[in-house]
């Protein structure tokens, strides 16, 4: 990349002040800082300058601008990222591309099913507008009041409920992208057939902001559940998780929406940094009383008693086979609410408790209890004490396996640790025939492990797609690849 003498700097700056206004280029340290960090708070970056465009004719302009200087841009949304994918690194050479003012609500089609929206709309923004509407935009994350839905494309988030309506891929009919040249590639298209060619759309999605820049898209709604019910039941062991996963689809095909797995120490964690929560199965002394518990929830487009009928009759088998200990049900709102901050209030709880070694990896369902199975004693063998977080959306297959230090163990001296970590971990997974990233993307946090684990011929087929779409390199550099 071409190394900017302070003339053409300053030019380059110039000019975006005229695009752009005075007021949304940023260059202080003080208004760059929000955007520098990741949402972790693990890695600061540098950038020459952050650029707020506020239409999409002013991100292509401003991106003419960075090929024609070779300026590098790292593309962000809402920077809830967790690989690393939405800042840039400590060169200072980047500047960062917010579009955060693009965040409009361009139309809802409800007789479509559809919602064209800018990047930056908050996700509970879609989500509300869809609600309005009678209908569900049914992409939920735990940061789904601040994250955007450029930034879920372009991670090609998953959530909660992807066992019913799959990943932010399977939830979009059509893009609007910038491409690095900053020419407008208008695929805003709300089809569900379109057989015309390589698809595009598929490639943006998911490409962490390595290929262009996602500007608008066509989201793809559904009919709004006449209601919800929910169950935290308890078992002793992922594998009857797993039969009670079995079960409820049988009984409930698509009205499961919902299916979490969550250990013990999971919920002892969240009772111990949120005490004012529900305790389910468990008293003060003792904790929880089972070894494994799944949070479900179903969804009725017929009437909440048919729904809770629905899922007292799947309980009821799973009690009598044996697959299950205990569940309650949700007698309320407020009670599934309740039951669902236990799951939501996992990670806020790690993060309470100190830093541990994170793990967000994708599994054959079938292969789950066995993969646990045999992953948990190598790492005690490995690192003696440690205590194993393992949570996660068990009907889609992705487990968070995230690994705390043992006790009396500082976090600094444990995170020295994290390669041969990672190593037990991705090793186990990679003998499952599983995915080191599940959801959370690769960004600049698992580029080298992804190059341990992807096959030769892989990597060459992405870095030439890289190379025929971004031949200068410059659009959110050193990610992925």
């Amino acid at each position: 990349m071409t190394v900017l003498s302070s003339a053409m700097r300053h030019a380059f700056l110039a000019h975006c002040r005229i695009v752009l206004g005075d007021s949304h280029v940023y260059t202080s340290a003080a208004d760059m800082a929000p955007f520098l960090t990741d949402w972790r708070g693990r890695h600061t970056g540098l950038a020459m300058a952050v650029l707020r465009p506020g239409s999409v004719q002013q991100v292509a302009d401003v991106v003419r601008a960075c090929a024609r200087w070779s300026i590098p841009m790292v593309p962000q949304g809402g920077n809830t990222g967790l690989v690393l994918g939405g800042v840039p690194d400590g060169s200072g050479a980047a500047v960062v591309l917010s579009l955060a003012r693009l965040n409009s609500i361009r139309e809802t089609d409800a007789l479509n099913r559809t919602m064209t929206v800018d990047a930056g709309c908050i996700l509970q923004q879609i989500q509300d507008e869809a609600a309005a509407h009678d209908c569900l935009f049914p992409l939920s994350l735990a940061s789904e009041g601040s994250c955007t839905i450029g930034g879920n494309l372009s991670s090609n988030a998953g959530g909660t409920a992807v066992l019913r309506y799959g990943n932010a891929r399977e939830l979009c009919l059509g893009l609007e992208v910038v491409t690095p040249q900053g020419d407008i590639w208008n695929g805003l298209r709300g089809l569900r057939k379109d057989n015309t060619g390589y698809d595009l759309r598929d490639l943006y999605i998911g490409a962490e902001g390595t290929l262009g820049i996602i500007t608008g898209a066509v989201l793809k709604l559904y009919p709004q559940p006449k209601a919800s019910v929910t169950a935290l039941a308890a078992m002793e062991s992922p594998s009857d998780a797993l039969r009670l996963l079995a079960l409820m689809q049988d009984y409930c095909g698509a009205s499961l929406t919902g299916f979490e797995l969550m250990s013990a120490f999971c919920l002892e964690l969240v009772a111990t940094q949120f005490p004012q929560l529900p305790r389910p199965f468990s008293d003060a002394q003792h904790g929880p009383s089972h070894g494994q518990f799944v949070l479900l929830e179903l969804s009725s487009s017929e009437s909440e008693a048919h729904g809770v009928g629905l899922l007292e009759r799947a309980i009821g088998a799973a009690l009598e086979q044996g697959a299950i200990k205990d569940a309650v049900v949700a007698a309320s709102v407020a009670q599934s609410l309740g039951l669902w901050q236990l799951r939501e209030h996992i990670p806020l709880a790690q993060a309470k408790a100190g830093k541990n070694i994170k793990h967000d990896i994708s599994l054959p369902v079938s292969s789950i209890p066995a993969f646990i199975e045999r992953t948990a004693p190598l790492l005690q063998q490995a690192f003696p004490g440690c205590q194993l977080v393992c949570f996660g959306h068990l009907g889609d297959g992705n487990l968070h396996f995230n690994v705390a230090p043992p006790a009396g163990i500082s976090n600094e001296a444990f995170l020295e640790n994290q390669d041969a970590v990672n190593r037990v971990v991705h090793d186990s997974v990679a003998a499952f025939s599983g995915s080191i990233s599940a959801e959370h993307g690769i960004g600049a946090l698992k580029r080298e492990e992804l190059a341990r684990y992807k096959s030769p011929l892989e990597l060459n087929l992405m870095r030439a797609i890289k190379t025929a779409l971004d031949p200068q390199g410059i659009m959110n550099p050193g990610k992925i690849l």
